[in-house]
């Protein structure tokens, strides 16, 4: 037992309890001034080894003003850990405030905590760096004692980690021996997190403390009685099955991976629930008090189901969650641990989760993930490092705060581990770039955002920067979005609108702009579990009705998509690979991947197989690289170039997780048996050189992208007091930046930073180019004279008409059966 306080040991004595071996040394590391990272099981109590040593140190000593600051990733858990806190301190009899401050916290208590903090806060990083930028940041921290970081390998895989890094750094200098203590369930490599947790704080180094062992989680996939579809996300032909599993247990939450799946599956499941069973949704673009509803019901036990996306994935603590039902692949055997760790959240007893396949490669790689999770392989993302729009972003935020010197904050950014390899050269062009938007835009006046003084300190050009500074802070970056207000629609017969609509009206929450620019008054959707027919567009706000239609279109929500981790990816080609291990699939997958063996060719792991073959009034080629929709993409668009330069007439390619198909009227077969085409060549790494940048130059991503950046470094805002730039007017002037900067200076800190976003994120370059290395010399074509089982899945998606609603679902079905007796030979 640690030398802890009397309070807290009495405290411990009389719930029974005694701290687990790895509470005991983080709170030795602690109380000794060090910095820490704990890596241990969900369950294991990570969030009360981050603040015991807080909590001994306000009763040994107290002060008035912020003693600990705790940021994770998520709001929800900032709320849920002020929850779970409260209780202890309420019991051991302490008069220690906790308040948490996110971007839902009332501004009159923003206000009020910048004069009166609490002494812990829970907040988030885009706080961390609003609350920096003020002038009174120096005194607000004075007292600043310990950093608790929790979820910390999810915050450093983005741009939010480099924010929060340097607003870490900056904490550091205002606070000189402050500690931090990280937390992490979920890390493929500690070392690196470590020296992230230990950057700000040099020389002092971090320890590094692991706890192993905890239950081993019990994980199944669904044996459905059903056929598994062919493609499609929405595992419909389970929702018979999920309801029955939700009866059977007392409290289930169910994963989705998008939040449009999440309201076809909770529609989908309230349309069946013959029992009325409490079944609550919870994704981002809810309104907060709705949310906040769920977590309330959820804490409480009054719900039997909750349906999620990824706003739910990290340590809520609702010990009374019996299962987690991921609806679709995981995409990573990282993320589904973090996601199995949701149930019951208790280190002894093992958590127990079901996957649900929404394909037939789902299945494959729900299988991996199984493995992967019994061999407790991890495949979580490296830290990201050096984005220069963020760096702009912070050094306006600096300025904001005080003049500074660029000597001194060089030093002081160096000490943020994304930054830790920046070079003076570059960072003056980033201060440059903030003082006046960079040699092309330096005679715009409205570019001019610092001025250098005579004493050599850089300051704001005046009081309207820093304002606008505050009001476009953070790195999310989503589409622009409009709020949902349901009304009641003046003469309205079954969403056709005959009369106007007033004002108000309840608000269900927000959703994407691009999505109603597609919609007319009456069309129908699902939103908030509602049906709801769309009325009107006004400013930023989108008008809407109830409505019953049997059919609702369902919203296609950006938010909330992941990449097939190379990971999981390898274990779904070994699987391919070897027929002596399918024992353990499902019949009808079995038999599907033993069909495309006696038809076409099943490739070994470190091979790429390309099918070629027509069908109807085109010829395809599809190949099967396992490596990620994104990855997919731009190997679909580069290789379209390069058949276009070979005159086999590209006509168009669709790319999922799994693999890629193109079709065209050129003759690819007999193209390469002549051989016009050569597979080695089409596939040679050399298309990430020249023909990348011709690509690049021609396509809208780099625009998005750019458009992206800009507003992240504040060139372009996205709000002013009192109203939101729309979609079109942001897209408009990023635009005309873009082609200023790419015709005038094409080396601008902006454009240097959308290349690099657009390599590492949209385009995974990285990903690419280690495939395109490993299936070199490794190709295998396969000629067919019709289309191969293992190609349905993805002719299916080409096939894809724009239905809705179950009839969708059932024309894919209908026309997988007729391609599969078309590969048959049936």
């Amino acid at each position: 037992m640690p030398d802890l306080p009397p309070q807290i040991a009495e405290w411990f004595d009389r719930k029974g309890w005694a701290p687990r071996p790895h509470q005991t040394e983080m709170y030795g590391i602690a109380r000794s001034g060090k910095s820490a990272l704990l890596i241990a099981p969900t369950g294991a109590g990570k969030t009360l080894a981050g603040f015991l040593p807080s909590l001994a140190e306000m009763i040994e000593a107290p002060q008035p003003g912020i003693h600990t600051l705790y940021i994770s990733p998520l709001k929800a858990l900032s709320v849920d850990v002020a929850r779970n806190l409260m209780t202890p301190i309420g019991e051991m009899g302490l008069g220690i405030r906790v308040e948490t401050r996110t971007g839902d916290t009332p501004v009159h208590k923003r206000q009020r905590q910048r004069y009166d903090p609490p002494n812990f806060l829970l907040t988030t990083p885009e706080q961390i760096a609003l609350l920096t930028s003020h002038p009174d940041a120096d005194r607000t921290f004075s007292g600043l004692r310990r950093i608790v970081l929790d979820e910390l390998h999810a915050l450093v895989t983005s741009k939010r980690g480099e924010l929060l890094s340097l607003g870490i750094a900056r904490l550091a200098k205002l606070s000189p021996g402050i500690s931090i203590t990280a937390l992490s369930a979920t890390v493929a490599q500690p070392e690196t997190l470590r020296d992230w947790v230990a950057a700000p704080v040099a020389p002092q180094a971090a320890e590094l403390v692991m706890m192993k062992g905890g239950a081993a989680p019990e994980v199944d996939i669904l044996k459905s009685t059903e056929r598994v579809p062919w493609a499609g996300h929405s595992a419909t032909y389970a929702f018979p099955e999920l309801y029955e599993t939700i009866k059977q247990n007392g409290t289930s939450l169910l994963f989705v991976n998008t939040r449009s799946q999440a309201e076809m599956l909770f529609q989908g499941l309230w349309e069946i629930n013959s029992d009325n069973l409490p079944i609550a949704l919870h994704h981002g673009s809810l309104d907060v008090e709705q949310r906040r509803k769920v977590e309330s019901a959820m804490a409480a036990g009054k719900l039997r189901a909750v349906v999620c996306t990824s706003t739910l994935d990290l340590g809520i603590d609702w010990g009374d969650v019996d299962l987690v039902i991921q609806v679709g692949a995981p995409k990573g055997s990282s993320r589904m641990l973090q996601r199995i760790g949701r149930a019951n959240h208790r280190l002894d007893e093992p958590s127990r989760a079901l996957m649900v396949p929404s394909n037939r490669f789902e299945v494959l790689e729900c299988e991996a993930a199984i493995e992967a999770i019994a061999d407790g392989a991890q495949d979580s993302e490296e830290p990201v490092s050096g984005g220069l729009d963020v760096l702009a972003q912070h050094v306006l935020g600096m300025a904001c705060s005080a003049p500074f010197r660029a000597d001194d904050l060089y030093d002081e950014i160096r000490h943020a581990w994304p930054y830790r390899n920046l070079s003076r050269d570059l960072f003056d062009r980033v201060v440059q770039f903030v003082a006046n938007g960079g040699y092309a835009l330096r005679a715009y006046e409205r570019f001019a955002r610092l001025r250098l003084t005579p004493d050599g300190t850089w300051r704001v050009a005046n009081p309207r920067v820093a304002q606008q500074y505050r009001l476009n802070i953070g790195t999310i970056i989503e589409e622009p979005m409009v709020k949902v207000r349901l009304v009641r629609a003046r003469g309205q017969k079954q969403g056709a609108t005959t009369g106007p609509i007033g004002r108000g009206g309840r608000l269900l929450g927000e959703m994407e702009e691009y999505f109603f620019n597609q919609l007319t008054p009456g069309d129908t959707f699902l939103f908030g579990g509602e049906v709801v027919a769309f009325e009107m567009i006004r400013e930023n706000e989108a008008y809407v009705s109830r409505a019953f239609a049997p059919n609702p279109k369902i919203p296609s929500f950006m938010g909330g998509k992941f990449p097939l981790s190379t990971y999981l990816a390898e274990r779904v080609r070994t699987m391919i690979s070897s027929p002596d291990n399918w024992a353990h699939l499902p019949d009808q997958v079995r038999d599907w991947l033993s069909l495309q063996r006696d038809v076409s060719v099943l490739p070994r792991r470190d091979e790429l197989l390309v099918e070629t073959f027509p069908h109807e009034a085109s010829n395809f080629l599809v190949c099967y690289p396992f490596e990620g929709r994104l990855a997919h993409q731009t190997m679909g668009m580069l290789l379209t170039k390069r058949l276009e330069r070979a005159r086999a007439r590209p006509v168009g390619f669709v790319a999922s997780e799994y693999s890629l198909a193109i079709w065209g009227l050129g003759d690819i077969s007999a193209m390469i048996r002549l051989g016009r085409l050569s597979l080695d060549e089409l596939f040679a790494p050399d298309m990430l050189g020249d023909d990348l940048e011709e690509w690049l130059n021609e396509s809208s991503l780099m625009r998005r992208t750019f458009r992206n950046c800009a507003m992240i470094a504040g060139l372009i805002e996205r709000r002013h007091p009192g109203k939101e730039k729309t979609g079109r007017q942001l897209t408009m002037s990023s635009d005309l930046i873009f082609d200023v900067l790419n015709q005038h200076e094409p080396d601008h800190i902006l454009i240097q930073a959308t290349r690099a976003d657009a390599a590492r994120g949209l385009l995974d370059i990285r990903r690419l180019s280690d495939c395109l290395d490993r299936i070199s010399q490794h190709i295998i074509h396969k000629p067919l004279d019709r289309i191969s089982p293992l190609a349905v899945p993805a002719m299916v998606e080409i096939g894809k008409v724009q239905i809705f609603g179950e009839a969708r679902e059932s024309a894919m079905a209908e026309a997988a059966e007729e391609l599969m007796r078309e590969a048959a030979g049936a």
